[in-house]
């Protein structure tokens, strides 16, 4: 159990170093109010809903160039156990650009002052039955870590266990919730190919490979399979491609914009 609770990493000042190189300048006031202006907007689109857990996107990084409108996204839920009651996100960061990574329990304003590239978010509310499901889950030190795999790349292929990055954990653990006897993170993997879900294809160039490979510690190639990888095409999770999947899979409703 210490171990388990050890990766739920609770402190503001920790999770400021969490998810981007470490040594980025502070925030702006400026990026504050942003960032707490979004939770607030958030928080008050979230309590119209009658969700209990959502899953909800951030734009951390510009990736328009891959077609793609969303970098990263958490699990969040309504801890009524807190009068009144309050949204927790449950998300996994990769730590300081390094190659492991680890999972955060926050609140709103802190998910959102990781000085994101677009101060929007969006969100998207799961069916009533895996809202259920997933609720005690994400309340559980021990369950939530339960497909959590401590070795980080951001490309890491997502029908294989070498690695693990921030989305393909949220995917996989949902996974586990909507087919409570999956053991394993193959099991959910599995699951997830036989309910249709298909990766982002991302072109990357043998170059950019290489540079990746060679200058960043969270970016590795080696899980891929090798016909793919030396066609330049990369598999991975996206945001997008969640999106598009969980309300074809019948598990979700559309995707919402959260409105300022």
């Amino acid at each position: 159990m210490k171990r388990i609770a050890a990766l739920l990493l609770l402190a503001a000042a920790a999770a400021a170093q969490a998810g981007r190189p470490c040594e980025e300048k502070p925030q702006t006031v400026r990026q504050v109010e942003q960032g707490l202006a979004l939770a607030q907007a958030t928080a008050r689109q979230l309590d119209a809903s009658g969700a209990q857990v959502v899953l909800l996107a951030r734009a951390g990084q510009d990736l328009s160039k891959y077609g793609l409108q969303w970098s990263h996204l958490g699990f969040v839920y309504k801890d009524t156990t807190q009068q009144p009651a309050v949204w927790r996100v449950m998300h996994k960061l990769n730590h300081c650009g390094t190659d492991h990574a680890a999972l955060y329990r926050q609140g709103l304003g802190e998910f959102f002052m990781d000085k994101p590239y677009r101060y929007d978010a969006a969100y998207v509310a799961l069916k009533p039955e895996l809202q259920q499901a997933l609720l005690p889950v994400l309340t559980d030190n021990a369950r939530v870590a339960r497909f959590n795999e401590r070795r980080y790349s951001m490309v890491a292929y997502p029908f294989a266990t070498t690695y693990q990055q921030s989305n393909q954990w949220v995917l996989e653990t949902l996974a586990g919730a909507a087919a409570p006897g999956l053991a394993t993170r193959r099991d959910a993997q599995a699951w997830l190919r036989a309910q249709g879900y298909q990766p982002t294809d991302l072109h990357l160039s043998t170059l950019t490979r290489l540079g990746g490979r060679m200058t960043q510690a969270n970016i590795a190639f080696d899980d891929h399979p090798s016909a793919r990888r030396f066609t330049s095409h990369i598999d991975t999770v996206t945001v997008d491609s969640m999106f598009a999947w969980l309300p074809r899979a019948n598990l979700s409703e559309p995707p919402q914009p959260v409105k300022p």
